[in-house]
């Protein structure tokens, strides 16, 4: 997937070299490693030029990001992709249940990764596997993938400053004791699990979860849910601590009577455009298996 930005330096963007410029802009470190290796990767007015080149009014910066080997151990595979969203720097997909979202040892062909690698590969494009926020297995819904070096560096950086904001729908069982809540309970490693977490008010990390009640039916619910951090497992934990787990929880409350999976939808998603700056905000219905419960 290959990109090109242009830039006209202005009086506001001085005094600064091409490399100071740049940083301005988001481009990693790694990015302006690459871009010097690249040829012509760096030019202004035209001219091939270094990093350390002053610039200066009304000169024109011209950055090419090449890429011309896609991502390593990912297999092109033919998979149902439900896009909601793209452009030249971003993708937005609809995640469906069961689509692991990396290849692992036991999913080597079956993730979105192999699906998006195929998506491109059938358009004669070089993709490198970038997704930025992350979704279990049996989570639905939104996903982000940038689709350069550049749309990925800025949306980390949104990632790590919590200016992504993602909004959450689950089937819990019981109803809340309250209509909206904060939980505030700290989320560490349970003992001798790899894979489970569990509230520990000594060595968990803080974790903060917001809820409100959509709809309530018989013994179970629906939520809204808005996460003020990103642990593992965040909202199954903190679901399970307040007396009402997810249904089909594997892990935290593995009854299957309604849902043959964890019932957790990633509903939308709200961050500022990587290289437009304009603000962006998609959602997902929810997926029949839970809509069906309503």
């Amino acid at each position: 997937m290959n990109r090109i930005f242009q830039y006209t330096i202005t009086k506001e963007n001085l005094p600064c070299t091409v490399g100071e410029f740049l940083k301005s802009k988001e481009f990693s470190r790694q990015i302006i490693i690459q871009l010097k290796k690249t040829q012509k990767g760096i030019l202004v007015n035209n001219e091939w030029a270094y990093v350390r080149t002053p610039l200066k009014v009304n000169d024109i910066v011209t950055i090419r990001l090449l890429e011309e080997a896609p991502s390593e151990h990912i297999v092109p595979v033919a998979l149902p992709l439900d896009i909601v969203y793209e452009d030249e720097d971003i993708l937005l997909v609809n995640k469906p249940a069961d689509m692991p979202v990396h290849p692992s040892i036991n999913n080597y062909d079956n993730t979105l990764a192999n699906g998006i690698a195929h998506y491109y590969q059938v358009q004669g494009e070089t993709f490198v596997f970038r997704c930025i926020n992350r979704l279990d297995r049996d989570t639905t819904g939104l996903l982000i993938i940038a689709k350069n070096a550049l749309s990925a560096s800025i949306l980390s950086n949104q990632m790590k400053a919590r200016e992504i904001h993602r909004t959450y729908l689950a089937v819990v069982s019981g109803i809340p004791k309250k209509e909206a809540d904060t939980i505030t309970a700290p989320i560490a490693r349970k003992e001798n699990s790899a894979i489970e977490r569990c509230v520990d008010f000594i060595n968990g990390e803080r974790a903060v979860t917001n809820y409100q009640v959509v709809a309530s039916k018989e013994d179970y619910s629906l939520l809204k849910l808005s996460l003020e951090t990103g642990r593992t497992h965040q909202i199954r934990v903190h679901a399970k601590y307040m007396g009402n787990p997810l249904l089909g929880d594997y892990l935290y409350n593995p009854d299957f009577s309604r849902i043959q999976r964890v019932a957790l939808h990633s509903y939308s998603l709200s961050f500022i455009h990587p290289l437009t700056g304009q603000p962006m905000k998609f959602s997902a219905p929810l997926p029949e298996d839970m809509a069906s419960l309503f």
